[in-house]
């Protein structure tokens, strides 16, 4: 990367909202689960018995699909600009991102009242667009690459003096998405008469959802065991967590889960590398036919990034490895959208084998 790309990534991390190093906490997810209240819903947990019968699993899934802009974007970004002071406000924020941050951090800053710039590429969807710029901010176009991006939303920085929201590389995006995390244990937990989950799943990209939920979980449910699932066309995470080192993508993988594409932040590795358990892997062809099993027995449109972690679930190698739960995070686009949606669940499974001979639930 060139010398002005260098220049352009250091104005885009000194404009980053500042924090102590111990922020992601307990004490700042309630903190965060408050600032959201009433801006974000709480999305309910749904079930279906098909893939309960086909995983050996109890299976719940969290449907943020029905979150406000259709994505759990909007619990981080909700998060950062509660967490802004006045003057900061008063600057504005800004962000790079063509997908669900770009629409959630527009409307964030509507309901705090603040103006938001969006730096979106030439390329990016009109519907997306559109929306961005129905919820009021202000669309500067880049050319269709990281590095148009990077030095125009470095300018757009330096002309207003905007704060910047990364999409998932921030302690304050990652504590505004552990609230799904906090959510979920208070609601699986109710509907199954009390019993912790065994295991949770997240299909990860970046990595900032990942991150929220493992810390909620090793925080509030430190037995229950913590998965990730990714494409193998895009297993960054997956090698990275083997090698004990963070590996970036030479060149942008090619998978039909787009939405996790990006490689791991160095916020979000970290965290990964101490609270992740296990990354697994699902082919294309896996990801495809799990796409159309939830349309055919759920009634659901998904994305492919949502795919990712039913497949993980459903497959051979998670019951050859005895892993009894998981708890996976999908992207769903709302049907009609043509997958420019960009709705996004989390799926969180309840780690017990079903005894379909003895007709009862026994222990993974």
């Amino acid at each position: 990367m060139d010398q002005g790309s260098d220049a352009a990534r250091q104005t885009l991390q000194d404009a980053l909202p500042k924090c102590g190093p111990d922020f992601l906490c307990v004490e700042e997810m309630q903190k965060a689960r408050g600032r959201i209240a009433g801006k974000a819903h709480v999305t309910p947990i749904l079930t279906c018995t098909t893939f309960n019968e086909r995983s050996e699993l109890n299976l719940y899934f969290k449907a943020e699909n029905l979150q406000k802009t259709g994505s759990f974007k909007i619990r981080g970004a909700l998060n950062a600009l509660g967490l802004l002071t006045e003057s900061e406000k008063k600057r504005g924020v800004v962000t790079h991102s063509s997908g669900n941050h770009a629409q959630a951090l527009s409307l964030a800053a509507k309901l705090h009242g603040v103006q938001a710039t969006v730096i979106m590429p030439s390329d990016a969807p009109a519907v997306k667009r559109s929306a961005v710029e129905g919820y009021g901010a202000n669309v500067v176009t880049a050319q269709p690459n990281l590095k148009s991006r990077e030095e125009t939303c470095a300018s757009v920085l330096k002309e207003t003096g905007g704060v910047m929201i990364p999409p998932y590389n921030h302690p304050f995006v990652i504590c505004g998405q552990a609230t799904i995390g906090l959510e979920m244990i208070e609601q699986v937990e109710a509907m199954s008469g009390g019993a912790e989950m065994d295991a949770v799943v997240v299909p990860v990209g970046g990595g900032g959802m990942m991150s929220g939920v493992a810390s909620a979980m090793r925080a509030l449910r430190p037995h229950t065991r913590v998965f990730g699932a990714e494409p193998a066309a895009a297993d960054d995470a997956r090698r990275s967590l083997e090698a004990g080192e963070r590996i970036l993508h030479k060149t942008r993988p090619s998978s039909i889960a787009d939405g996790l594409l990006t490689s791991l932040g160095d916020v979000t590795w970290p965290i990964i590398k101490e609270k992740v358990e296990r990354i697994f892997t699902v082919e294309e062809r896996v990801i495809k036919d799990t796409i159309a099993l939830v349309m055919e027995r759920m009634k659901i449109v998904i994305e492919p990034s949502a795919a990712v972690g039913i497949a993980v679930a459903l497959s051979s190698e998670f019951r050859v490895n005895n892993h009894p739960l998981y708890d996976s995070l999908f992207t769903l686009p709302l049907p009609g959208c043509s997958g420019e949606g960009g709705a996004r669940w989390s799926c969180y499974l309840r780690g017990q084998h079903r005894s379909q001979a003895a007709g009862r639930v026994t222990a993974g």
